[in-house]
């Protein structure tokens, strides 16, 4: 399919049709990539996607100790005050 660039104040733009949004299950973010000469348009990925898997694999492998061993002594404040 063609479509014409518009002008979009100093940028450029194109319409990209419904039957293809939807296709592509476009929202209100895209992620933009240039491949040498062709442009890239895809779904933004949502932020920390895949992380509650990535968690898992890291737990199951035993990779999910903290890294600084370092106690940090707690104080009155922390005993009385602090809430979960």
């Amino acid at each position: 399919m063609k479509t014409a660039l518009v002008q979009i104040g100093n940028s450029r733009g194109i319409r990209i049709p419904k039957a293809f949004l939807e296709q592509c299950q476009f929202t209100e973010t895209v992620e933009l990539e240039l491949r040498r000469d062709h442009l890239v348009i895809r779904p933004a990925a949502e932020s920390r996607s895949g992380w509650d898997d990535a968690f898992c694999r890291m737990s199951k492998r035993g990779d999910d100790a903290l890294i600084d061993e370092v106690q940090i002594a707690t104080t009155h404040w922390d005993a009385t005050e602090w809430e979960w």
